[in-house]
């Protein structure tokens, strides 16, 4: 069977325009990892989403895919966002396939090299400014009340459309929706999606765990980051455009929001990788998240079905291991010298 982008694959769900032209890169489809070590250890049916396989490396295409489509759709020549990194690349290759320009906003100095190289590549025009993502956003949204330039950021409309897909899949792989689904929240617009798509699916709904950066973390303060910290780079947002909308989708799910420290986030991305899923850091804060609260009994996992969402490949920030990566032992090209090294 040939296979669809998500806006053919699941455009009846969608509430799309007519006017809009689909975009796509084969968007989707991602897999559903099962992870038996882990699973052991929790006594519980533990998978992990991969996102990073989605085509620009995060799940930003999913939402991409259905705000590019819509705006190209009614004529938009330019599209504009900002971005910590994931958005930045997936606007970019989106608009590159729409033969439209793109203009992105970034953070000084807080984007992984990995997100900035990819929307440099697509072709984006990258500007740095000297303020946070929530200033770059607020820019963002001004310059496209004034101009005909398209605002493809999360608080898109669209953008929720695709990006709920995910929780369609999930649906679809396991015949239900999971007990559990812990993911990483930064803006928001993620845990916003999949809980709407669970609702509209109507093939079960499970407990939200949304896990914050405990430097990043204004929906478990309660209040807002003015200058927001943290190692994981795509959840280092202090003002969440979508916040109110992920508060209640935790609560009406009977889950919660939690945030854990950076130390946590790095042991989790470590343990996903010895399983042969390499994420970058903010994408395992949905694990650590979940371990966080196993350890202290809030969250009972032991005979239940979790899913976790891993929303960026590591490829995306390898700077963490580069940068702790002892340089490799250099032994002269022979067979005794590499047999006295790593023994019979």
């Amino acid at each position: 069977m040939t296979y669809q982008g998500l806006i053919q694959r699941y455009g009846h769900f969608l509430d799309l325009p007519a006017h809009t032209k689909t975009i796509s890169l084969l968007e989707g489809n991602t897999p559903l990892i099962p992870m038996p070590r882990l699973s052991a250890e929790l006594d519980c049916e533990l998978f992990i989403k991969f996102e990073g396989l989605n085509p620009t490396g995060s799940f930003k295409d999913r939402g991409m895919t259905s705000a590019i489509s819509e705006a190209v759709g009614r004529g938009a020549q330019t599209v504009i966002c900002a971005s910590t990194g994931n958005t930045a690349a997936s606007a970019a290759a989106y608009a590159a396939r729409a033969g439209v320009r793109a203009i992105v906003l970034i953070p000084e100095g807080k984007v992984a090299a990995g997100k900035l190289a990819g929307a440099i590549a697509y072709g984006a025009e990258v500007i740095q400014i000297q303020g946070s993502f929530d200033d770059a956003l607020a820019l963002v949204v001004e310059i496209t009340q004034k101009t005909p330039i398209a605002l493809v950021n999360s608080i898109n409309p669209f953008r929720i459309e695709g990006q709920k897909t995910a929780a369609f899949e999930i649906c679809d792989e396991l015949g239900s929706a999971p007990d559990w689904l812990c993911l990483p929240v930064g803006n928001a617009g993620n845990i916003t999606s999949y809980w709407a798509g669970f609702k509209q699916y109507q093939k079960g709904l499970p407990q939200l765990l949304g896990v914050q950066a405990a430097g990043a973390a204004p929906l478990v303060l309660g209040q807002a980051v003015e200058k927001p910290e943290t190692i994981a780079t795509a959840i280092r947002i202090g003002r969440p455009a979508r916040g109110e909308q992920a508060l209640a989708a935790a609560q009406e799910s009977n889950g919660k929001i939690s945030a854990v420290s950076d130390e946590q986030i790095l042991a989790a991305q470590k343990i996903l990788a010895e399983e042969g899923v390499w994420v970058e850091p903010a994408s395992a804060a949905g694990l650590a998240g979940l371990l966080a609260e196993s350890a202290v009994g809030k969250f009972e996992a032991r005979g239940r079905r979790v899913v976790v969402v891993c929303t960026g490949h590591g490829m995306k920030d390898p700077a963490i291991i580069a940068d702790s990566f002892a340089a490799p032992r250099i032994i002269p090209a022979s067979y005794a010298a590499l047999l006295g090294l790593i023994g019979a």
